[in-house]
């Protein structure tokens, strides 16, 4: 009775069990290879009556093991050390599970899988059931071994055994599920099996290690698992908060290098695994701008996109029909909108050469454009519903107007090109971005996207805010306009403005702390 009320005992036995599933996923794999090659009806027959077999057999290695270890008369000495069965068993018994714990972790931590192990199917049924048994008699030596090395109770090795067993003969799939997605599991208990190995050797050379030193370390691991699992879950759910899309285009970004984890935020082991395999020379950098490009599309907005209302070209019918021709001839657009005194009261849209013919043909100009209306849409729609509209306009371009029908700006199928592969400025522009010896001169309306890949600085994007241009980022930040001269730090970013009027930034000199590794490096 004092025996049942021994806490050491108990411990030994639910640590033996756990050990005996985990170490019996190996057997239910080569168990599932041999029987797919039966027909379906038997494999589940194959299954139940070879793991039956194999407990049986099992037991019986544990019985004449067991009873080996008990002759401890020496056999021989070699230097101060004597041998006897048992000191011969447990030592072989430890390496055993040392070699069997070190290939076992060596395939885990190399990712091969047991699949290209698997054995020739047989056309018997009794066939596959005999290897069924022979695979697990030679993948059971291990647990046998283990359950000596736990435990010191005959009665308690053959009942964790059994219940581990029986474990597995109702819940074989929902196991090897479990296993494989929590492969941290199996690399802690094939650690244990590493700890239980040099015990034995110890043990086989005289020195006795206290079971209870093990089953301290083995708990002080599982709870720390526990947390470690614990952590994963939260994270997980914490990441099914966010749309599929954005987490998809995050995770494909940092495998091309093109977004940097902030320095709080930890990887997982799949993030690091991932990065590791897929190094950002894979990728050259118009290849990663492409790609974060088309993954962001979604996340901005028509303004981010749209030529802003002070840079269209838009002519006015009121204006001599000389001055128009003029117009059309010094600008290099081909698409104009046509409008009657101002921007907001559109006509229609014309092409530039075709315009140009019915005026040599003595056409009104309004009429004309009257045959060619704008499509026109909302600033709130959403950039991947703008694709479909722009495949509409056939060529064209749409009118992006706010809530009050007041122009905003106009989006070209070259806007939306832009946003994904960079600028393509006309023979009127010059580019948003200039390099200017360690900084860059900006424009106040460049586009924050573009800009942060190319500082390879993502935190000047933030959905939450309304802004669109690097001028408006900045009037954010300082509360009102700034004057020339003025300086805004966003750590590691420093904005001076170099030209503004009084209702606009037109020039921003951009430059960027070196990091630490390179300043030590010069030092």
């Amino acid at each position: 009775m004092e025996l049942f009320l021994d806490p050491s005992l108990w411990a030994g036995l639910l640590t033996l069990i756990v050990l005996e599933i985990v170490l019996g996923i190996d057997n239910l794999v080569f168990i599932a290879i041999l029987a797919d090659k039966l027909p379906p009806k038997q494999r589940d027959k194959a299954r139940l009556i070879g793991l039956s077999l194999a407990l049986v057999m099992r037991l019986g290695l544990l019985s004449v093991i067991s009873w080996m270890v008990t002759l401890t008369r020496p056999l021989f000495s070699v230097g101060d050390f004597s041998f006897s069965g048992r000191d011969l068993i447990l030592l072989f018994g430890g390496l055993f599970l040392l070699f069997k714990g070190t290939m076992e972790l060596h395939e885990r931590l190399e990712n091969r899988g047991h699949e290209g192990q698997g054995n020739k199917g047989y056309a018997s049924f009794w066939a596959v059931v005999l290897q069924i048994v022979v695979l697990d008699a030679v993948f059971s030596l291990d647990a046998v071994i283990t359950a000596v090395g736990m435990v010191n109770h005959l009665p308690v090795m053959m009942a964790a055994v059994v219940i581990a067993m029986g474990v597995m003969l109702l819940a074989s799939k929902p196991l090897t599920n479990f296993v494989n997605a929590h492969p941290t599991v199996v690399v802690l208990c094939l650690s244990f099996l590493l700890m239980i190995g040099l015990s034995l050797v110890a043990e086989g050379f005289g020195f006795h290690i206290p079971k209870g030193y093990l089953y301290a370390a083995i708990g002080f691991s599982i709870i720390i698992e526990l947390f470690n699992q614990i952590a994963r879950r939260n994270f997980i759910r914490h990441q099914s908060h966010r749309p599929m899309r954005e987490r998809t285009a995050e995770a494909i970004l940092r495998l091309m290098g093109g977004r940097q984890r902030n320095a709080g935020q930890p990887a997982n082991s799949e993030e690091a695994a991932l990065n590791e395999a897929m190094p950002q020379e894979a990728f050259k950098d118009e290849e990663r701008y492409m790609i974060n490009g088309v993954l962001t599309l979604s996340q901005r907005s028509i303004r981010s996109i749209m030529t802003p209302r002070g840079d269209i070209s838009w002519v006015d019918v009121a204006r001599p029909l000389d001055e128009i021709r003029i117009q059309l001839l010094d600008t290099p657009h081909s698409l104009f909108p046509v409008c009657r005194g101002e921007l907001d009261e559109i006509i229609g849209v014309v092409r530039a050469k075709e315009l140009l013919v019915a005026l040599e043909h003595g056409m009104d100009v309004a009429t004309f454009a009257a045959n060619s209306p704008a499509i026109v849409v909302p600033e709130t729609l959403d950039p991947i519903n703008l694709l479909g509209v722009l495949r509409r306009a056939k060529g064209s371009f749409v009118i992006v107007t706010n809530e009050f029908g007041v122009v905003q700006g106009l989006i070209t199928p070259l806007d939306v090109l832009e946003a994904i592969a960079g600028e393509f400025p006309d023979e009127d522009e010059t580019p948003d971005v200039i390099a200017d010896g360690d900084g860059w001169l900006v424009k106040g309306g460049t586009d924050l996207h573009s800009l942060q890949q190319l500082l390879d600085h993502h935190e000047l994007v933030k959905q939450e805010d309304d802004h669109a241009s690097l001028a408006g980022l900045l009037i954010a930040q300082k509360g009102q306009l700034p004057q020339p001269g003025e300086v805004i730090d966003m750590p590691p970013l420093h904005f001076q403005i170099i030209e503004a009027t009084d209702y606009r930034i037109d020039l921003v000199r951009v430059t960027k702390d070196k990091p630490h590794d390179d300043e030590e490096e010069n030092a």
